[in-house]
């Protein structure tokens, strides 16, 4: 069934999980470079210091990933192509699994996704705060988002006011004159997301939800101490770089700048006269971003870009290799610093910068980071999921895995209905959480 039939709101909503029995959690990471396809099981966790904000264990039963085709710079640009890819993943994967997927949570980095935070206030009368009352706050301020042209993908109240007092996390109960909601909201163009829908359709797959690339890297790559301190999480992939600012538990910003690892693989394949695979290996092998006084002396050979056997390699020294992938590293990381500075959300970041994704591994990116960022910085790897293979356990799958993860913390959304509000009101944990569900189950 289509995601955009007549629904004006349009976007599948994820059930909440059972705390009391495991779930089968099929995701799709479609990026510019590879599609990864994993299938997990979830099982209920106690309480823990670790993670606290999980409420399941998740075990990986099964993987595939493929080279990416078909997708450029994070955009959709031959169906055919991502078909057959998505094919080959979602099979290596459910052959691993012994199982089969007819549904997936899938990622979405194009569409020019939009950040924005909407304000809604609403009259107490000095009364007490009760269910009502959020809901009728909440309602507002996700109807300020509803657009034609886009979709909502994320609705997160990041914070309630009473009587101008910012910063109240639960207001239930308590009594004021007005009750106000900073809604987060994360939207897409309603084009990109028809294309994710139909090129998953197409494979014969259903789309069970859909996330944000850079919430779900963030949900992977960030220890709870810096989602709760506030910390920017950056997403390097090989067409885009995404960017998520987390605080107080909750995204509270997300951007994206259309470079990545490939456009660094492209400087050298031009600069260095050699094909793309070869400048691929190099870029893996040899390059750095940060330049060396020995690399003068070092020599590295460059295979012609010709089929001739008469072309020989060239020679050109390691510091020609640096200083081309340098100039792309250091651009890259100045359009970051000035996207987080343009965002109004610096304070909140502070001094903690996380880097994951593929391109997150060249070597010396962190340094530069530090030092044009003015930030620490370390590199991020997916945590908290265990059964994953050695080569899947670096910075290159963080979405895959805050795919994985997702479900667990899609009850703190609320969104606009048809039928009025699709409310979550909090995590697990939280006593607005336990009185909706209470009313989901009594009536």
């Amino acid at each position: 069934m289509s995601l955009f039939g007549s629904s004006h709101f349009g976007l599948p909503r994820l059930k909440p999980l059972s705390s009391k029995r495991s779930h089968v959690v099929s995701v799709l990471d479609i990026g510019s470079t590879k599609v990864v396809c994993m299938i997990g099981r979830l099982t209920p966790r106690e309480e823990s210091q670790i993670l606290p904000g999980r409420t399941h264990n998740i075990e990986i039963i099964g993987i595939g990933h493929q080279r990416s085709r078909g997708i450029k710079t994070g955009v959709i640009a031959d169906l055919d192509a991502l078909e057959g890819v998505i094919r080959l993943a979602v099979d290596a994967a459910e052959r691993m699994a012994g199982l089969t997927v007819e549904s997936l949570i899938v990622n979405l980095t194009a569409g020019r996704l939009g950040s924005d935070i909407y304000t809604a206030t609403i009259d107490l009368g000095g009364q007490e705060v009760e269910l009502n009352d959020l809901k009728k706050v909440l309602s507002a301020a996700c109807q300020q988002s509803l657009r034609q042209d886009r979709s909502v993908l994320h609705s997160l109240a990041t914070g309630f006011s009473l009587d101008g007092e910012r910063g109240i996390r639960d207001p239930l109960a308590m009594y004021g004159d007005a009750l106000g909601v900073d809604m987060h909201v994360v939207t897409a163009e309603r084009s990109a997301l028809k294309n994710l829908e139909l090129s998953v359709n197409r494979a014969h797959l259903s789309v069970e939800g859909i996330v944000a690339t850079p919430y779900a890297s963030g949900l992977a790559a960030l220890v709870d101490d810096e989602v709760e301190l506030g910390c920017a999480a950056i997403d390097m992939g090989g067409g885009t770089t995404t960017i998520s600012v987390f605080a107080e538990g909750k995204l509270v910003h997300t951007d994206a700048v259309g470079l990545g690892g490939h456009h660094v693989t492209t400087d050298l394949a031009r600069g260095l006269s050699t094909r793309i695979e070869d400048a691929e290996r190099l870029k893996v092998v040899h390059a750095s971003a940060l330049l060396n006084s020995s690399d003068e002396r070092e020599l590295i050979s460059i295979p012609p870009i010709g089929e001739d056997d008469r072309d020989q390699p060239s020679q050109v020294p390691r510091a020609l290799v640096s200083r081309i992938v340098s100039a792309r590293i250091e651009e890259t990381m100045e359009l970051i610093r000035d996207r987080i500075q343009r965002s109004g959300f610096s304070p909140i970041v502070g001094k903690r910068v996380v880097l994951t994704g593929g391109a997150s591994q060249l070597t010396g990116l962190a340094e530069v980071a530090r030092r044009i960022l003015a930030r620490n910085v370390r590199i991020g790897r997916p945590m908290g999921v265990s059964g994953l293979p050695t080569a899947a356990k670096g910075p290159a799958f963080s979405t895959a895995v805050g795919l994985m993860i997702y479900p667990q913390v899609a009850d703190m959304e609320t969104h606009a209905s048809q039928s009025g509000l699709l409310m979550s009101l909090g995590g697990n944990n939280s006593r607005i959480a336990r009185m909706g569900q209470w009313l989901k189950e009594s009536f």
